[in-house]
């Protein structure tokens, strides 16, 4: 069997209890480069990205609480700092003192958050739409009341606690949903995403792995000055990816690349939010280039 074609090992840790997985591409003796997903997503969907960085680097790619074949957190809370713990978990669980990340939305929010508290255990970080929801969505969401914001999430919980997973009939049923959702996906990515997201029940359905509380945004946030505080501290190399046809705002005309030290932004064109996915040679190129950049 070719090297290319052996994927990757799975492995465990612990976090707050939880027992958490991640998928190790292997060549250990390579720097580390952590894979982090975004939400309601899993290790598994950055394959395509790993295969083609593994020469280079030990590449790692965990799936967050709640998502893939990593534990659901009792109680079904899940915030941006219990992420953080995990990855600082995992960070040192790998015994690296210092690894490249490259994260996606959420997971480009937890890394960005990461690199902020401890940004002496990160050298590079790429950042997929990672910054959030635009300014001016953020500007509606700091105008409601704190007290709005909780009772909120105590009807959203409530209604999460008496949802029924989606049961699909077939691995295909649940492709199509996939590709509902990013019509950028070929049939073959829809089915590879899609065999790695789902569990089979026991009447033969299929339902997504992730955590249904997962959906549920938490009352408490970072408001902007904390977080461009966070952003500030990062002493790195990042690179801040968008898609050109995602919601996602243009860090350079929103103002949200200025507290970054060393900072570049990239448009990717026919893309959408899953840039990795979308236009993955181009990607992977940007992120090959940005990697072996010598830092100035």
């Amino acid at each position: 069997m070719h090297e290319e074609v052996v994927g990757p090992s799975s492995h465990f840790y612990l976090s707050q209890r939880l027992r958490l997985h991640y998928v190790d591409w292997g060549n250990d003796d390579a720097p580390t480069l952590v894979l982090i997903h975004g939400g309601r997503d899993h290790a598994r969907s950055w394959d395509w990205v790993a295969r083609a960085l593994r020469k280079e680097w030990h590449v790692v790619a965990p799936d967050l609480r709640g998502h893939g074949d990593s534990a659901h957190a009792t109680g079904g809370s899940y915030t941006i700092p219990d992420f953080v713990l995990d990855i600082a978990q995992l960070v040192d669980a790998l015994g690296s003192e210092k690894v490249a990340i490259v994260a996606h939305s959420l997971g480009g929010a937890v890394a960005l958050h990461y690199a902020g508290v401890l940004p002496d255990r990160v050298s590079r970080l790429v950042a997929i739409e990672g910054l959030g929801p635009p300014p001016e969505i953020l500007a509606r969401m700091r105008d409601v009341p704190v007290w709005e914001r909780i009772q909120n999430w105590i009807d959203t919980t409530r209604k999460l606690s008496g949802r029924t997973p989606r049961r699909y009939p077939s691995i295909a049923d649940a492709a199509a949903r996939m590709q509902e959702e990013n019509a950028f996906l070929s049939p073959a990515q829809a089915r590879h995403l899609t065999v790695h997201g789902v569990a089979r029940n026991e009447d033969g359905s299929f339902s997504w792995k992730f955590d249904n509380y997962v959906r549920a945004f938490g009352p408490y946030r970072f408001q902007s000055d904390e977080t461009r505080a966070l952003w500030e501290r990062i002493d790195c190399p990042v690179l801040l990816v968008r898609g050109a046809e995602s919601w996602a705002s243009d860090p350079e005309k929103d103002g949200r690349i200025q507290p970054f030290r060393a900072a570049r932004a990239v448009t990717v064109e026919n893309a959408e939010h899953w840039v990795h996915h979308d236009q993955l040679d181009e990607f992977v190129g940007l992120v090959r280039e940005f990697l072996e950049t010598p830092t100035e």
